[in-house]
């Protein structure tokens, strides 16, 4: 007699557990969508329609230029305070992502998960520079074939000028980039994706091809190497776990980018190919 009772018990059950995955499923889907629209999935946006702009402005998209780190202001002390709260509000994102990844294990034991600790400095650091070697020489390759082909547009990596603080505010912003690029669209977007059961070819896939979106504005040439770029680090993080090479090569990358523009003779520039 007890069989009978048993199954409607059961069946409600059941239709609970289905309930509570539905809900887990949505509850994933919007983390990402917000996540994404306060920070590269609206610049992804963005760049997409720069791009539509910059095809139909008129002058061929060689002769055109994406100033990265720009000056906001013709008063030193006041440029300095616009640069610091752009980068500082810049990381907001970071924190929500990580503070979305942290429930309910804590941030702790999270940062352990997805490697953004300081648990093996030594290789990650060594890891990190042999990342940004293998995507550097090749990137300064692609680029300046992309301005060759007219497929890219010229970047002015600082647009600040040689004042005191130029270098160490071009350091921040750096690790700044870095930081948002690897922890948003790898470790957050990743680990998200992988917890609604995507399959890891589509998840890495679908990583990367964020990052050559909201890279756009730089030209089709910039975007393809950016995709090839994500293939490379969401393969080493799905195959690792850990971010932090990541935030390394990408520092460093952008770091020798920002700050060589900034030192580097513009003869030397041009003669490279690079100006």
């Amino acid at each position: 007699m007890t069989a009978p009772a048993a199954e409607p018990l059961a069946a409600a059950a059941a239709l609970e557990t289905v309930a509570a995955e539905h809900r887990r499923r949505r509850r994933l889907g919007a983390e990402i969508w917000i996540v994404l629209g306060l920070s590269l999935g609206r610049s992804a946006v963005y760049a997409v329609v720069q791009l539509v702009d910059r095809l139909t402005v008129g002058p061929p998209l060689a002769q055109q230029t994406a100033t990265l780190n720009a000056s906001q202001s013709s008063r030193p002390w006041l440029d300095l305070t616009y640069q610091l709260l752009s980068i500082g509000f810049a990381l907001v994102p970071v924190a929500l992502a990580l503070y979305l990844l942290a429930a309910p294990d804590g941030l702790r034991a999270t940062l352990r998960r997805i490697g953004l600790d300081a648990a093996r400095p030594g290789r990650d650091l060594l890891a990190g520079l042999g990342l940004a070697a293998a995507i550097g020489l090749p990137g300064l390759g692609l680029y300046a074939a992309g301005r060759a082909l007219g497929l890219s547009v010229h970047i002015a990596t600082s647009g600040l000028g040689g004042i005191w603080w130029t270098v160490p505010v071009l350091v921040l912003s750096a690790v700044q980039n870095a930081l948002i690029e690897e922890v948003v669209v790898v470790a957050f977007l990743m680990e998200r994706l992988r917890a609604l059961r995507w399959g890891t070819p589509a998840i890495l896939v679908t990583s990367a091809l964020l990052r050559g979106t909201y890279h756009l504005y730089q030209g089709p040439a910039m975007a393809v190497g950016n995709v090839a770029m994500g293939l490379l680090l969401g393969w080493f993080y799905l195959r690792w776990r850990r971010v932090m090479p990541l935030v390394v090569a990408h520092s460093v990358l952008d770091i020798v980018s920002f700050v060589g523009y900034a030192l580097v003779p513009a003869g030397l520039l041009v003669a490279l190919g690079l100006s």
